[in-house]
């Protein structure tokens, strides 16, 4: 009866093994309870119950970029995607990232192997026990297969699997926020250029009418109706408007640089087509709803950071118990002559290998420390990037009211400085006012309009924040 339970116990292990493969220790996994607002604070009228939890991210099909409807954007940001370095590096790391996931999955399984060793070799005269009739030379033939397996009692190669898996995925959400941030610079950086293209035709315009009132100057102090006076008033002033265009014309030089590196190219190859007529501002919907935050890749990575750090716990915990696997040798071993495979030369070995803990100094327990503390802290890094993200969209949403009632409030500053230019004007040639207020009334009017420019400037971008806050923008449905 006993050599019988002896021929079974490998059985009987492999079946034990087999019934408790799912057992896990890590604790159950639950999403970090943040608590968010029933609605932001910047919009009114948002639907409190729209408001969910952070998931992976959710992508969204169409582009965010093309709600300002401008094809030299768009153009921009497909060669960004295709030749930003900083997005191949990224790209890069993600590919390592899902390289190293597949490496742990191979743990899951059993690993094979086979060997061959055909060998000439002697032996010393003088080994040990060595008997009189063998020979000093002699040929040693050796082939054979090897299989080893680890059943996974406690789930410790599980949880090295879900919390590799769970790291890889951050790394694709970690892609998607390089090249949602870069989209950002690149739209930033458009806009801006823009905006300087637009102050460029501002200061040319300024520049002709001041131009015509040099001239008209001049003609008055020739025919000794000015003074010296309002001629050198008129020259400064047309002479500061230049050096303003030099100014604009050197930022938008470095906003163009800027672009060029971001698309991969050299800004000797690089020029921005100058346009300046107004980017289209994109319309919000009447409520945001909350459900949008689950767009933003950053807070997706840090969710499945937190996800890796509670399997980690369960590796941790696993070092605590007995390391069980199984082992298997089958092949054959001949002295130079005979069959590998003939029953005489054929060796094998079959049963369990177990590996007890039980005394290291400590060093389980400080890893199963680290391994909560680790979660502790990926834990507070989600509820920090969550309270970042709905910040980052109330500012943006902020802005973009904010701006929008002191671009209306700055057009009538602009319509009220204009019609004082003209009549400033209109008086000067009647000759009942000097120069002076001429100067005055033109400089306010080219301060208004160019102030007006950077406010609507300031707006685009504020949208352009908001949509990257978003995760992305919103589909038309929301």
């Amino acid at each position: 009866m006993r050599p019988r339970l002896e021929r079974l116990a490998p059985a009987i292990a492999i079946a034990l093994a087999i019934s408790l493969q799912g057992c896990s220790l890590a604790p159950t996994y639950h999403t970090p309870n943040v608590p968010l607002p029933e609605h932001y604070k910047e919009q009114a009228g948002v639907d409190s119950k729209a408001w969910h939890p952070a998931q992976p991210a959710d992508q969204l099909k169409a582009p965010w970029w093309q709600l300002f409807e401008d094809k030299q954007l768009d153009d921009l940001q497909q060669r960004l995607l295709a030749a930003n370095p900083d997005l191949a590096a990224a790209l890069a790391h993600y590919d390592a990232s899902q390289a190293y996931a597949s490496q742990l999955h191979a743990g899951l399984f059993a690993q094979v192997g086979a060997s061959l060793s055909p060998l000439r070799q002697r032996q010393s005269d003088r080994k040990p026990l060595r008997g009189s009739s063998q020979p000093s030379v002699y040929n040693s033939d050796t082939a054979g297969f090897s299989l080893s397996f680890d059943p996974d009692l406690w789930g410790r190669i599980r949880n090295q699997v879900a919390a590799g898996d769970a790291q890889a995925q951050a790394s694709a959400d970690d892609l998607a926020v390089a090249r949602l941030s870069l989209q950002k610079q690149l739209a930033t950086l458009y806009v801006q250029a823009r905006g300087l293209d637009a102050q460029s035709r501002i200061l040319k315009t300024s520049l002709d009418d001041y131009s015509q009132a040099l001239q008209l100057t001049r003609d008055r102090y020739e025919g000794k109706i000015a003074s010296e006076l309002d001629l050198t008033r008129a020259q400064s002033q047309l002479a500061e408007a230049q050096a303003q265009l030099d100014d604009v014309k050197a930022q938008s030089d470095l906003s163009e640089h800027a672009i060029a590196e971001l698309i991969g190219v050299l800004p000797s190859d690089f020029a921005l087509v100058h346009d300046a007529d107004p980017l289209s501002v994109p319309s919000l919907p009447q409520a945001l709803p909350g459900r949008l935050l689950q767009q933003r890749p950053d807070i997706a990575a840090a969710e499945r950071r937190v996800f890796a750090a509670n399997a980690n716990i369960g590796v941790a915990k696993a070092a605590w118990y007995p390391d069980f696997s199984l082992t298997g040798l089958l092949g054959g071993q001949t002295q130079g002559s005979g069959n590998l495979l003939a029953a005489a030369n054929r060796y094998w070995a079959l049963g369990p290998l177990i590996n007890l803990p039980i005394f290291d100094g400590g060093r389980r327990s400080a890893n199963e420390r680290q391994a909560r503390a680790e979660f502790e802290e990926a834990a507070a890094q989600y509820h920090s990037q969550v309270l970042r993200a709905v910040r980052e969209v109330e500012d943006n949403l902020g802005q973009i009211q904010d701006l929008q009632r002191e671009s209306a409030d700055q057009q009538a500053a602009v319509d009220a400085a204009q019609s004082a230019e003209r009549m400033a004007m209109s008086s000067y040639e009647a000759g009942a006012v000097n120069y002076l207020e001429v100067v005055t009334a033109q400089t306010t009017a080219l301060q208004a309009q160019r102030r007006l420019q950077e406010v609507d400037t300031s707006r685009l971008q504020a949208h352009v924040g908001l949509l990257v806050a978003l995760g992305g923008g919103w589909k038309s449905a929301s």
